[in-house]
């Protein structure tokens, strides 16, 4: 057998060095053509290496970097079954995990489970978990800690918000990672619920049910999750103002971050100081009016995700006769320009819509546009045509004014909402829109908790702004259902109707996805036809990042925090490297 050597680097410089003598003892002539020839032979050569190390190198992400988030809010409940707070919520996501999470397209995919199999009859969800699952302090992950996080979140003591979510839900345990969770009735969206954390049942089970809201284990929580707390600091007062995260290596994947510092501000005022002084390097929760700037900044990148929340004006017809009259809120309606409404409140971030739907739901939205809807009117005389077609007239004071049943009713409006500068900015422009054409607007706004009490359960308004929170699975049946019009139902319009509550019925139940979405377009067409609110926009999140920082696609979530869900794979650092090596 033959062996060659390869030449060493002094044989090539020795074989360079003659070639070149040989070409300086030609006559001049010569030595122009060869020199021409070599250096032009040589410069090919180079230009062919590096055409093909483009060709084959790609850039990788690598391990490595520090993330800086910044946040409003300080954290309390970091426990997946208390988190309401986006600074909890946001440390929920990035510390614990799933039985399943939302991928970069927007779907549910398993995360800590192996398998989710649903039953013929869509009432038991088999559930086998990966085989090695780690909680933060080194203790195996098993199905007793799943079945315990379900039974805590059930707990009418601990008062969780996501109680309702789990109501009549039962679990089976097969063995250590396998069980059952079993609904009485069907319910397709059930499914989303399974993003939700799990809790260590050795951490927690050892506590009262009453000890567990005021436990220091709900700001220094052990999950699965891709990020540990790795260390806390403390203002003066005693407040958390820094989380430092350090990525876990145990489960997979395994995030390309090596860390994640946490820093938490009081209000917007402060976070925006923090930013504009470099501070920090991504947040969700800059205001709006300061965003424009940043978005024309390339050092920044900024991600615009619509959030599954509707914001409507929403007639009580039981409380004004003049809402009864179906011209009338027609008329209100083709008042109204989305845009400029939006452009004027939140700075042009959000979107328009004219249905119960938000428009990254599923296609049924931007499919009714395109036949020829329209997402603004605007149009004041045909506002003035459909009150005066319905025997509305104006009185001396310019008010529209009708008899109703014997009696003479002025079209007049009492908007309530919360007191809050973007729905403040909001109901003026409405105000306005609508004054314009001859109606008696006023405006009464209270404080959250006000308007829940006083206002949205009793029903005690006959016009409310507000923003209603759907999940990422459309549901229409707990807004629109004749059966939930009485409080604790989130029908507040009180609206009733035989054919959509059918509809809402069977698309809740079905696990055909195609079965649902055309029940769902049925029923949201009555409602379109019905007019029981005038639905206005959808609210984005915006998200800012430094250019150096590169997050996975951000597609459809319910709530800011789930903008984490998929941290394993975002990068701040990247290589060169050649495709076969990848």
């Amino acid at each position: 057998m033959l062996f060659s050597k390869s030449k060493s680097p002094r044989s090539i410089r020795n074989t360079i060095s003659r070639l070149i003598g040989l070409i300086e003892s030609k006559p001049i002539t010569e030595r122009i053509i060869l020199r021409t020839l070599f250096f032009v032979t040589i410069g090919g050569i180079l230009m062919i290496g590096l055409i093909i190390n483009d060709t084959f190198l790609a850039t990788t992400p690598v391990e490595g970097g520090n993330l800086v988030e910044g946040i409003v809010g300080i954290p309390r409940f970091v426990n997946p079954a208390l988190a309401v707070t986006k600074a909890d919520q946001d440390m929920t996501m990035l510390i614990y995990s799933g039985i399943m999470k939302i991928n970069p397209d927007g779907n549910l995919v398993p995360d800590i489970a192996e398998t989710v199999t649903i039953s013929e009859d869509g009432k038991t969800y088999n559930i086998i978990i990966k085989p090695e699952i780690f909680f933060h302090d080194g203790t195996p992950l098993t199905s007793k800690d799943i079945a315990f996080t379900i039974g805590l979140v059930q707990n009418p003591d601990l008062k969780s918000p996501l109680r309702g979510n789990w109501s009549g839900v039962t679990t089976e345990i097969i063995n250590d990672h396998e069980l059952n969770v079993m609904l009485e009735e069907a319910y397709a969206p059930f499914i989303e619920n399974f993003i939700l954390g799990i809790l260590p049942r050795h951490i927690w089970g050892e506590l009262p049910i009453e000890q567990i809201p005021f436990s220091q284990r709900n700001t220094n929580p052990i999950g699965t999750g891709p990020f540990f707390i790795k260390n806390t600091v403390r203002g003066d007062t005693g407040l958390i103002t820094n989380y430092t995260l350090n990525r876990f290596t145990r489960n997979q994947p395994i995030p390309k971050l090596a860390s994640i510092e946490v820093k938490f501000y009081q209000n917007e005022d402060s976070l925006v100081t923090a930013f504009n002084k470099k501070e920090i390097l991504s947040t969700a929760y800059l205001p709006t009016n300061t965003l424009v700037e940043i978005m024309e900044n390339p050092k920044y990148s900024t991600i615009q995700i619509p959030l599954p929340r509707v914001f409507a004006i929403f007639f009580n017809q039981n409380r004004s006769p003049a809402f009864r009259d179906i011209s009338v809120r027609k008329a209100l309606a083709v008042a109204i320009n989305r845009d400029n409404i939006i452009d004027f409140a939140f700075s042009g971030f959000g979107i328009p819509t004219t249905n119960p739907i938000p428009p990254t739901q599923n296609t049924l939205e931007s499919q009714r546009l395109n036949e020829g809807g329209s997402v603004n009117t605007d149009n004041k005389e045909d506002a003035v045509k459909l009150l005066t077609d319905a025997g509305w007239t104006k009185n001396d004071n310019e008010l529209w004014e009708k008899r109703i049943n014997k009696e003479s009713v002025i079209l007049s409006v009492i908007i309530k909402t919360a007191n809050d500068p973007v729905l403040d900015k909001t109901t003026q422009a409405i105000a306005d829109l609508w004054r314009e054409i001859g109606v008696d607007v006023q405006i009464e706004q209270f404080e959250q908790t006000d308007l829940l009490q006083s206002v949205i359960r009793p029903r005690d308004f006959n016009a409310l702004l507000f923003g209603i929170d759907m999940s990422r699975v459309v549901d229409l049946y707990p807004f629109w259902h004749s059966s939930q019009r009485e409080d604790p139902g989130l029908n507040i319009a009180n609206y009733a109707n035989i054919e959509v509550d059918s509809f809402l019925q069977k698309a809740r139940t079905t696990q055909n996805i195609e079965e649902r979405i055309e029940l769902t377009g049925k029923a949201v067409s009555i409602i379109d036809d019905d007019i029981p609110a005038i639905f206005l926009f959808v609210p984005t999140l915006t998200y800012v990042v430094d250019s150096k920082v590169t997050p996975t696609p951000i597609t459809k979530i319910s709530k800011p925090s789930e903008r984490f869900m998929n941290i394993t794979d975002w990068n701040m650092n990247t290589d060169k490297l050649w495709n076969f090596f990848r």
